[in-house]
């Protein structure tokens, strides 16, 4: 498998987390990211889900079923929005990382809900049910019969390749987590005109996003937040018809419903936002110049400010986790 460290580094660090372990994994075999993804979570994440449901039993004794699961959904939620949220400002080059704990982070949730149904989340069969939820396959024979295809890989690529592989896989990623043209599973979704001008109403919103977030990295934190709560629940769903079709549904989704979480993530992106605002008006006012030019000023002021406020709530957010 090869690794992102070079080989002389790699024994003296620790070993590394796995959502880079991940990253090195399917940027080595693009072609079958979801598999990829749905055996590694599983021989890396089964056995930690099981041994947070027998917690959650334990520190709940009387909790019914019903409200296990609603903690383990909220809990996966959580994790889903905060582990993929760090692609602003300085922190672009980690998207494909942010996406990989993301994806991690719905698969843990998959793998949970698979123990309170009594399954063994370390089991093979979890892997092929992953990718089912994911809609990778219409059934779990088709995903096993792509698992078994699915091979080491014999020799890792060029490094110009490797990093085509991961503009790729970073693409993949965020289709299948929804950042870009989530699928619109409503009625009126058939109507190809109307399909486009959503799509393209997404990547205007995305490309946006994307370029006030080099100055403002927080700006992220709500298009991510909504992006994730969508898709996460609907593989929510998904696995929830699969393990416990005999109980009673979950609450459906409102869309008027604002989570604290969210809220708080725009009054942090909009606070991102004023920094730099405030301080290229400071240079405006002062008259700052470097050579009779203010540009040179603004451009050091907006990186600084950038990379500023992105370390600060980097920081504070490893901090608290």
């Amino acid at each position: 498998m090869p690794h992102l460290e070079t080989p002389s580094t790699a024994g003296s660090r620790k070993e590394p987390s796995p959502e880079r372990s991940l990253l090195a994994l399917v940027v080595a075999d693009p072609g079958h990211l979801p598999e990829l993804l749905a055996e590694f979570a599983v021989r890396r994440m089964g056995p930690a889900a099981s041994e947070a449901i027998t917690r959650l039993r334990r520190n709940h004794p009387d909790a019914t079923e019903t409200e296990l699961r609603a903690r383990v959904i909220a809990r996966g939620r959580r994790a889903v929005v905060s582990e993929g949220s760090l692609v602003g400002g300085p922190f672009l080059v980690l998207i494909p990382v942010a996406f990989c704990a993301a994806l991690l982070s719905q698969a843990r949730t998959a793998l949970e809900l698979a123990a309170l149904d009594g399954r063994d989340p370390t089991a093979s069969a979890r892997a092929g049910e992953l990718l089912v939820f994911q809609g990778v396959y219409e059934n779990t024979r088709q995903a096993r019969d792509a698992l078994a295809r699915t091979g080491p890989v014999a020799e890792a690529p060029a490094r110009w390749k490797r990093w085509a592989a991961l503009w790729q896989v970073t693409l993949r990623m965020a289709r299948i987590l929804g950042v870009l043209t989530p699928g619109d599973e409503s009625p009126e979704a058939g109507r190809h005109v109307r399909r486009v001008a959503v799509q393209a109403s997404r990547w205007l919103l995305l490309g946006s996003v994307l370029l006030i977030g080099t100055v403002a990295p927080l700006v992220w934190l709500p298009y991510l937040a909504v992006s994730y709560r969508r898709t996460d629940a609907r593989l929510t769903d998904r696995v929830l018809a699969y393990y416990f079709a005999d109980s009673a549904p979950a609450p459906p989704h409102r869309a008027s419903h604002v989570e604290p979480q969210v809220v708080g993530a725009a009054l942090r992106a909009l606070l991102s936002l004023l920094v730099p605002l405030v301080l290229i008006a400071v240079t405006f006012l002062t008259g700052l110049r470097i050579a009779d030019s203010r540009w040179p000023v603004l451009g050091i002021v907006v990186a600084t400010a950038s990379a500023a406020v992105g370390a600060l709530w980097y920081r504070r957010r490893h901090r608290h986790r």
